[in-house]
């Protein structure tokens, strides 16, 4: 059991990362990280998985025009943990996130249980984001007459169940299905079996993959340009929304009650997935200690109010129950007859959610790379790029993996599961926070969590109350993939730990 907990020290940490051919090159600076953290949070959760949980459907109550309050009690939660990470990041600013974190604090099994699961959070999240990308991009495209079949632009299995949908309804189908059993009608077949793959999701991603090896700072200043767009066009739903709100939209304000509100805020964390990912930048920020906590914090609250923002004018300007498609807010100016409104909110979304791509494809190899310089996994996943000093081969590698889950996935389940990973990675650093200031009082921070361990409680807390909120087999798949996780740990990563090996 000492053996299992044993931590690594922050002084072996920060050296081995300033040292050796395995060391990243520092190019960016405080608005870099500030722009990577909104590039990271607004893109498919407030162009796409916002729609679900206002609608709700099936298996869910919608939250209705309460949406609001779920982005506020999800803000609430984030805020709680945001903190906690300000801290660690201005304290260990060494890439990895999480799971360094949690190695310095509570020891080496669960610093790779945490590793392990921010797989979820960034590789998995990513799945979710490519299929809500490769579907707007179908739309904009078919906006200005360029025809991509659909059976490129969708997986199998949604295009399957729409067919059976269309068929038990006699041809009737949600809007939000439409493009799915467009693709089953359509597809080609081998042997009976119709052909359909998101090829469109697959190519964004390996696009996206060779930038981020070309270099950070490259990576940083197209993602820049890509939240200017994104914030741009943002703007403009809120501007030319407002001039089609209908008051009465919002009665009932809690059509499900409170419930209602909760299963919302569960889903809608989705859109704020990515403050954390700001801080697998530190190896690459000049001044880590000043710049990460900025960045944090600053895209946490800038995003916060964005979100409440498009949710009182989407909400006011279509009647809830019919904003259950895959893009709310194009559809919403497509309700009111603003077409053309509905096309420019269709290009913000493709450049919105091309941002996330990048940052969230930025922050996984890094998490591989840190975990490979550990030795919990092979050496050859710790190479540094000879010339953009970038880890390539863990980029190439998570690149090639998501395309292929991308290539055949469905978003909903994906998206929970990215939500439950991601709550409890926010779970474990909360509690880190206050481990690390009982064992290490006197260490220096340049930024400290107020009121500990009250603020770190109420993130645990919080991050409890909204995984509660996801249905029980999102629960089964998590405990899953955690279980195959530690079977990996036990079989390769506890005998080639260089901490345990000295």
């Amino acid at each position: 059991m000492h053996q299992l907990f044993r931590r690594k020290s922050l002084a072996a940490l920060l050296r081995e990362s300033e040292t050796g051919e395995r060391r990243l090159k520092r190019a960016l600076g405080a608005f870099d990280v500030v722009m990577l953290g909104i590039g990271a949070i607004i893109g498919a959760g407030i162009f796409a998985s916002i729609g679900t949980a206002v609608a709700g459907d099936a298996l869910r109550p919608g939250a209705g025009p309460g949406i609001v309050l779920s982005f506020v009690l999800t803000a609430v939660a984030c805020a709680f943990c945001g903190l906690c990470y300000a801290e660690f990041a201005s304290t260990v600013p060494i890439s990895g996130s999480a799971y360094t974190y949690s190695y310095a604090t509570l020891g080496e099994l669960v610093a790779w249980i945490i590793g392990w699961d921010l797989i979820i959070e960034y590789a998995v999240g990513n799945v979710a984001v490519a299929i809500a990308w490769a579907a707007y991009f179908h739309q904009l495209c078919a906006g200005i007459g360029l025809e991509i079949p659909a059976w490129l632009a969708v997986d199998f299995r949604s295009a399957h169940q729409a067919a059976e949908a269309a068929a038990e309804t006699a041809g009737a189908v949600e809007p939000s299905l439409a493009l799915a059993r467009e693709a089953f009608a359509t597809a080609p077949s081998v042997l009976g079996t119709p052909i359909i793959f998101n090829a469109l999701a697959v190519g964004v991603v390996m696009l996206v993959t060779g930038l981020l090896i070309l270099g950070a700072k490259e990576s940083a200043r197209v993602n820049a340009i890509m939240v200017a767009v994104k914030l741009a066009v943002l703007a403009f739903f809120l501007y030319s929304g407002l001039r089609f709100v209908e008051p009465d939209n919002w009665t009932p304000f809690l059509p499900n009650g409170f419930r209602g509100v909760w299963v919302g805020a569960s889903l809608v964390f989705f859109a704020y997935i990515g403050f954390d990912a700001v801080s697998t930048a530190a190896e690459e920020c000049r001044r880590p200690a000043r710049d990460l906590p900025i960045g944090i914090l600053g895209s946490l609250v800038v995003c916060t109010l964005i979100y409440i923002a498009v949710a009182v004018v989407l909400t006011g300007m279509v009647p809830w129950h019919q904003l259950g498609v895959a893009d709310p807010l194009a559809a919403a100016f497509a309700y009111v007859g603003a077409d053309t409104s509905a096309g420019i909110v269709a290009v913000g979304a493709v450049f919105s959610m091309s941002a996330v791509l990048l940052v969230f494809q930025y922050g996984q190899p890094r998490i591989f790379f840190a975990m490979s310089r550990d030795g919990l996994l092979p050496p050859y996943f710790a190479r540094v790029h000879p010339r953009f000093r970038t880890p390539h081969v863990t980029t190439l590698w998570t690149g090639i993996a998501v395309a292929a889950v991308a290539a055949v996935a469905n978003i909903d389940e994906i998206v929970e599961l990215t939500n439950i990973g991601t709550l409890f990675a926010f779970a474990l650093v909360a509690i880190g926070v206050v481990v690390l200031r009982h064992r290490e009082p006197a260490r220096p921070r340049t930024f400290r969590t107020p009121l500990v361990p009250l603020i770190p409680l109420l993130g645990v807390g919080s991050c409890l109350y909204l995984m509660l909120g996801l249905p029980w087999v999102t629960w089964a798949r998590f405990g899953g993939w955690l279980v195959l996780g530690i079977a990996i740990y036990f079989s390769y990563g506890y005998r080639k730990s260089r901490l345990r090996s000295g």
